[in-house]
């Protein structure tokens, strides 16, 4: 698989304005040109390549997956999630809510569940398309997918999964959660908008604004990668209004490394970047929710 470096960065930064729908695909192969190359060549070598998500097996003997329904935060209806954990424990346990980036519930995600439940957590990874269908089996269309949907009934709909965690039987009712990209900043609106939320973790996720600040009680743990400039632009305001009203945060910047850089099915991953944030979350969680299995 090709490397991020292996790309000009003005190339990389049109990929990024076009998985997150600022530019068509239209536009991108448009644009690319301009920097002397192929932009359908360029699209095929940054897709996902999902036989590389597998560093946990779904098969794997010492946890156990399943797709579990649970009641819509809307009022109506319902929704679906992969539900991992350890296969054998001795106690209960502490939840984690995945949230995925703005494309449904892909096999990444569903494996960075996998790697929670191996790490001795309950992990529950709602798809946000589950009303539209389910994650389609492809990024593109997933995306175009997720545009439809509104997003203030999304957040009812992960919110009503941290819900589900909670009241688990399984689970301790210590619940916390982790995103990347959209659910990066998904994890934080769940910051917000569950005051008993034991921990966040946002990868690379859009700020909330600087208001929303005050509402957040669970402690926060952030990882950036130093490239990505539209993120990381309103880091700053977002920090200060976390330090004005005293949130409990850990901030990491990780150098050279993109956006999406924990993808480790696409060239934009940085294997050492992601062993350490991986780490540092794990810690996290043990930290803020209780140690895992035995």
């Amino acid at each position: 698989m090709a490397k991020a470096r292996d790309f000009d960065p003005r190339v990389l930064k049109l990929f990024d304005g076009y998985v997150h729908g600022k530019i068509s695909r239209r536009q991108f192969i448009d644009q690319a040109a301009t920097f002397a190359v192929s932009g359908a060549a360029v699209l095929a070598a940054l897709s996902p390549d999902y036989s590389l998500a597998q560093q946990v097996a779904p098969d794997d003997p010492s946890i156990t997956v399943s797709y579990k329904k649970y009641l819509s935060g809307r009022g109506a209806g319902e929704m679906r999630g992969y539900f991992a954990r350890p296969a054998v424990v001795q106690h209960k346990l502490p939840g984690v809510l995945v949230i995925h980036e703005n494309r449904g519930l892909n096999p990444y995600i569903e494996d960075v569940a996998r790697r929670l439940a191996s790490a001795g957590f309950i992990a529950f990874a709602p798809d946000a398309l589950w009303p539209l269908g389910g994650y389609p089996g492809s990024d593109d269309e997933g995306r175009a997918m997720q545009r439809e949907r509104d997003r203030a009934e999304m957040v009812e709909d992960f919110v009503a999964a941290v819900r589900y965690l909670q009241d688990h039987p399984d689970t301790t009712g210590e619940v916390g959660a982790v995103g990347f990209c959209f659910g990066g900043s998904m994890a934080l609106e769940m910051a917000i908008r569950v005051p008993e939320l034991g921990a966040a973790v946002a990868f690379y996720g859009r700020h909330p604004a600087a208001e929303e600040a005050a509402r957040i009680n669970a402690p926060l743990l952030l990882h950036h990668g130093e490239l990505d400039e539209r993120v990381n632009t309103s880091w700053p305001n977002f920090e200060t209004a976390l330090k004005s009203n005293n949130i409990v945060y850990e901030n990491h910047f990780y150098a050279d490394a993109n956006h999406g850089f924990h993808n480790d099915t696409t060239p934009r991953y940085d294997a050492d970047a992601a062993a350490l944030a991986w780490k540092r979350t794990i810690a996290h969680f043990e930290r803020h929710l209780g140690a895992g299995a035995d």
